[in-house]
């Protein structure tokens, strides 16, 4: 039976249902892996023309892979797996969903609805595993509320602040039948997000920005979800303020643009730290204050006013004291601010504005210490080759998590939102491969590039088999130290080099390139960078760049953990250095 052949007298198995709710949600691609509680989808998805499957190789990829999809589309990501073994191995992308915010609907299968409790081969009480890393689950109970609790489960993930949503589904469930009707609307009584920020909230937090000497904008993973880019930038040069992002915020702010911090934070630029230190005035949009931000929490922005954008009341003064807190989108009330300031009936004193800019471009000069060349192939280096190589095409970046995670935010100048994917609030190690794939899926004319680690690319490497199935021509480039490096940096530093587990080996990757079909280069000296980042770049199918480079390299600057922001290490000579002057 065809999709135009279906009419609402025509009873459905819940498994067609199920692919008709999807395609009423405007989906057409999902990312799954199948199984014995879901055989009963994947029947109808082999005569269901209208949804495109990618199948993984590990469920885990393919939650990251759907995460990547959501990043780029800023669509909810779209994920299918089986019961226990499969439901549980996408626990890890959830959580990782979650704490960065992205929107993801994620059905698993279940046993029958009588058998539940009974631990039946294969069960998992996947809504009491991932009650504490999700925005929502559900147990569909019976196929009659499954088209509801999916439009709930749309609705849910994308609206207010994103994040994922488990739908369990029963084996039985799919087999019952039903006449198929979508509901129209959603009905939460309990879940009304607030959009529109208190407009006199908004007119106090404009008069103390004005009022500031000194004010910095704090730019958060909210701007990008609210796609407020364009409105901050424009608040920021319209009040000539300086603008330091997040990890998550990356972006959001060009980072040519001469009012551009960069990122802030435990290894953000010295003098975004500084700044944010010693400001009077700290306006923070769409950032939740983690720890890797503020540092010792009683020395951060201690003696400023905060102003505080976010869609989720629970994050404002969660971490921070809050002294005008601003609850909504944060692209409406940055349009609210504009059109306050539009009026004309509030001023600025320039003159101070621009001491602080000098200030701060003053700041920028102690930059942080990098290697000098020695022969030996330096990771900032290899990234900073990949930028020049990339910075004028339509170029993604995904990263693992790690030293080289740290080195792109730093060095890869970020001009435009939804370029950086990366993993923030979990910092998981094996996102970036699997959300570089998505996040090619969802843009088949950019470039995409995933730069890794030599631990982190061997946790989700075989997605490598995902890329020659479909033909997803992602380029890895593997720094390459012969380290867990984040760890090894911590264990020289703070464990007398007690090296405990951090030495690890690798494959010899052109040959496991080769193995899979595709094209390896391992590079060991400056001089074939660029050849090779050519050769990559040309190749019209997935690439693996191997960068053999120096081991023990540090990341700085590197605010070492419950020390504030400002006490900053910017070399292996350089001890703490700042301290707020």
């Amino acid at each position: 039976m065809t999709a135009e052949q279906i009419t609402k007298t025509d009873k459905m198995t819940g498994a067609r249902v199920f692919l008709e709710c999807l395609k009423k949600e405007g989906v057409d691609k999902i990312f799954g892996y199948p199984g014995g509680a879901i055989l009963h989808i994947y029947d109808e998805l082999y005569k269901f023309k209208d949804i495109k499957h990618y199948l993984v190789r590990h469920e885990q990829a393919a939650l990251h892979a759907a995460e990547g999809y959501a990043r780029v589309t800023g669509k909810p990501g779209v994920v299918l797996v089986t019961s226990g073994p499969g439901a549980t191995n996408a626990v890890t992308g959830i959580a990782n969903a979650y704490y960065d915010s992205y929107p993801l609907v994620v059905f698993t299968g279940q046993v029958d609805t009588k058998l539940i409790g009974n631990d039946a081969f294969q069960e998992a009480d996947i809504v009491g595993i991932t009650r504490t890393c999700c925005k929502h689950n559900y147990l569909v109970k019976n196929l009659v509320e499954l088209p509801k609790i999916i439009k709930e489960a749309f609705h849910i993930a994308k609206t207010g602040k994103p994040g994922p949503v488990v739908v369990s589904l029963p084996k039985d469930v799919l087999t019952s039948r039903m006449t198929f009707e979508y509901p129209e609307r959603v009905n939460l009584p309990g879940y009304n997000p607030n959009y529109e920020g208190h407009p006199i909230q908004c007119r106090r937090a404009l008069k103390l920005l004005c009022e500031a000497q000194r004010p910095v904008i704090i730019s958060g993973g909210g701007v990008i979800h609210s796609e407020a880019w364009e409105q901050l930038q424009d608040l920021a040069e319209k009040l000539n303020i300086p603008v330091a992002t997040t990890l998550m915020g990356i972006g959001t702010f060009p980072q040519d643009n001469e009012l551009s911090l960069g990122m802030l934070g435990m290894h953000g630029n010295y003098w975004a730290n500084l700044a944010v230190s010693n400001c009077d005035v700290l306006f923070a949009v769409g950032t939740r204050f983690n720890d890797r931000i503020t540092g010792c929490l009683k020395r951060f922005c201690k003696d400023a006013k905060v102003i505080h954008v976010d869609i989720d009341p629970c994050s404002i003064s969660k971490n921070v004291h809050v002294d005008i807190p601003i609850v909504g989108n944060a692209k409406n009330v940055l349009n609210v601010i504009l059109n306050e300031y539009k009026t004309g009936e509030y001023k600025y004193d320039n003159k101070m504005r621009e001491m602080w800019i000098k200030q701060t471009d003053l700041w920028k000069s102690n930059k942080p210490v990098f290697a000098v060349p020695n022969g030996i192939l330096h990771p900032q280096t290899v990234i900073n080759h990949i930028y020049e190589k990339t910075k004028n095409l339509k170029t993604i970046i995904a990263t693992e998590v790690g030293q080289h995670q740290m080195w792109t935010a730093q060095l890869y100048k970020f001009t435009r939102p939804r370029q950086l994917i990366t993993s923030g609030g979990l910092g998981t190690m094996g996102f970036g491969f699997p959300a570089a794939i998505g996040a090619q899926i969802a843009d088949k004319d950019a470039l995409v590039f995933n730069i890794a680690g030599d631990g982190s690319i061997q946790m989700n490497i075989q997605e490598l088999m995902t890329c020659v199935d479909y033909k997803i021509p992602v380029k890895i480039a593997v720094i390459n130290n012969g380290y867990l490096g984040m760890v090894r940096q911590w264990q020289e530093k703070l464990f007398d080099k007690h090296y405990s587990q951090t030495p690890i080996t690798s494959p010899d990757y052109v040959k496991l390139a080769d193995a899979y079909g595709v094209l390896g280069l391992r590079i060991t000296q400056e001089n074939q960078i660029d050849e090779a980042l050519d050769k990559a770049i040309n190749y019209n199918g997935p690439v693996i760049m191997d960068f053999i480079v120096e081991p023990f390299e540090m990341v700085y600057p590197w605010v070492l953990a419950g020390k504030p922001i400002n006490e900053v290490i910017l070399s292996n000579e350089a001890d703490e250095t700042g301290k707020g002057e």
